[in-house]
């Protein structure tokens, strides 16, 4: 079983930046891909950015150049550094985290950008 707790979050103007967090805990043998999914009110939930085990990574057009996906494998922690953020990243981001063939949800953490 894997766990995952977000942190970062946060009311922020637009233009400013933030950092979400996820740290991966229990009892696992190893985490494979990691990533930021995102659900604004009313919208359906919508990838923003995934990486690898090897640190591959892929984010989505509306966020690319802005947002970075990056991980800490020692402590398996995934990270997103959201840069440039507009008032339609006004979302839940959930971070999730697959291993062994399991798909795994943390809890989200809202993100508010004001205009």
């Amino acid at each position: 079983q894997v766990q995952l707790v977000e942190s970062g979050g946060g009311l922020v103007q637009a233009g400013g930046s933030l950092r979400l967090s996820c740290a991966a805990s229990g009892t696992f043998f190893s985490i494979g891909t990691m990533g930021w999914f995102r659900q604004a009110p009313g919208k359906q939930r919508e990838l923003v950015a995934v990486i690898s085990d090897g640190g591959r990574t892929n984010h989505a057009d509306s966020v690319a150049g802005r947002f970075t996906i990056s991980r800490d494998n020692t402590k398996n922690t995934v990270y997103l550094q959201m840069n440039g953020l507009k008032p339609e990243d006004t979302a839940v981001y959930y971070c999730t985290a697959f291993s062994r063939g399991n798909t795994y949800w943390g809890q989200g953490t809202q993100v508010t950008v004001s205009s």
